[in-house]
């Protein structure tokens, strides 16, 4: 299992808005530094509200993978860390599994594949994607809720979709 005592929970990562502000759909890039790592990205999506000029109606924020997920849920550190490692009992990442037997699998292997069959089966448990309703141009979020982009599989650059339905102000 992952020590996670030691892990750094509080960073700020680096994320990249790629499409131009005022559009219906939004596109950013966060870059990850672990897994399973849970990356707050509320203030981003509110901002792409912000610009979007959406009034009432839902914002759908969406993975465009399938070993990251996004979550809405409570920005705790020790929480972040009890779910971290819940993730990692419930798929450990040094089981075996088929998906990672290259003397097996011959389907959809890239080059520089490496052994991600928990990050999989983790994100059965998850979501691809999450409906915030907005009301007078704002995320209804609850006090403690915070939307997450949660890594599952290994450091590297992530695209998130955000995609604004409704009446426009």
């Amino acid at each position: 299992m992952t020590d996670l005592s030691t892990l750094e929970i509080l960073q700020e990562p680096e994320i990249q808005v790629i499409t131009p502000p005022g559009e219906v759909h939004a596109v950013f890039r966060v870059n990850t530094t672990r897994a399973p790592q849970f990356i707050d990205i509320t203030d981003t999506v509110e901002g792409l509200l912000q610009t979007s000029r959406l009034g009432s109606g839902i914002a759908v924020v969406t993975s465009q993978h399938t070993t990251a997920s996004i979550k809405v849920n409570e920005n705790e550190p020790e929480l972040l860390k009890d779910m971290e490692e819940f993730l990692c009992g419930i798929a450990p990442p040094d089981s075996y599994y088929r998906h990672n037997d290259f003397t097996v699998r011959t389907i959809n292997v890239e080059e520089d594949e490496c052994p991600n069959a928990h990050s999989h089966c983790q994100h059965l448990l998850l979501n691809a994607s999450e409906s915030i309703p907005v009301m007078g141009g704002r995320l209804m979020l609850g006090r403690w809720q915070r939307i997450f982009l949660v890594e599952l599989d290994r450091p590297r650059a992530r695209t998130i979709v955000v995609s604004f339905l409704g009446t426009r102000s």
